[in-house]
């Protein structure tokens, strides 16, 4: 499997909906932090708030990204049945990470996405350092903010286009955090 990408399941399909920061974000993150740790035990290292609802005063789409961080990404079998238990389906397989979610074709609703990434890799880092950084830099995150909207106007149906648009605002900003900051893992899971 290295270097290929397995895409497992289609998108929804829904548009790109941008909404103002939810301070609730924090406690639906907590409840499926608790749902995966208790699936998980011991395989979770780490279960981490990522993505925009984790920045305040950022916004959205109302979708709670969380990052489970296990020992071997390829060892699917000691997370992959237990994830699955939330009610939540694998959608892509890739070298770094493995993607799920609700499956929204058959009626569930869109409000987590789980990406499971190896503990210490590079895919946890830049999510990571992404975040806090800014969480510390309000002028970078309203120009993040500022790229988002007109995204969401642009790309409105295209979620694959929305995401791309971002990667150089992203690149650029783990250059800047990466100078300035060190990730902070502060929801270890034993």
């Amino acid at each position: 499997m290295t270097g290929s990408v397995e895409v497992l399941g289609r998108d929804g399909g829904d548009p790109i909906a941008l909404v103002a920061h939810d301070p609730n974000w924090r406690e639906l993150f907590s409840v499926w932090r608790r749902r995966l740790a208790d699936a998980l035990g011991d395989v979770a290292v780490s279960i981490e708030h990522v993505g925009s609802t984790a920045v305040p005063d950022l916004m959205a789409k109302p979708v709670i990204d969380l990052d489970v961080a296990v020992p071997d990404l390829a060892d699917e079998v000691s997370y992959h049945p237990a994830i699955e238990g939330t009610g939540l389906i694998l959608m892509l397989r890739d070298p770094e990470h493995r993607f799920f979610r609700p499956d929204v074709a058959r009626g569930a609703v869109r409000e987590v996405h789980v990406h499971v990434c190896e503990a210490g890799s590079r895919w946890q880092r830049d999510h990571l350092l992404f975040r806090d950084y800014l969480r510390a830099h309000p002028e970078r995150r309203a120009a993040y903010a500022a790229l988002k909207q007109d995204l969401a106007v642009t790309c409105r149906d295209d979620r694959t286009a929305y995401t791309d648009g971002k990667t150089d605002f992203v690149v650029e900003t783990l250059a800047l955090a990466t100078r300035h900051l060190q990730p902070t893992a502060s929801r270890i899971v034993r």
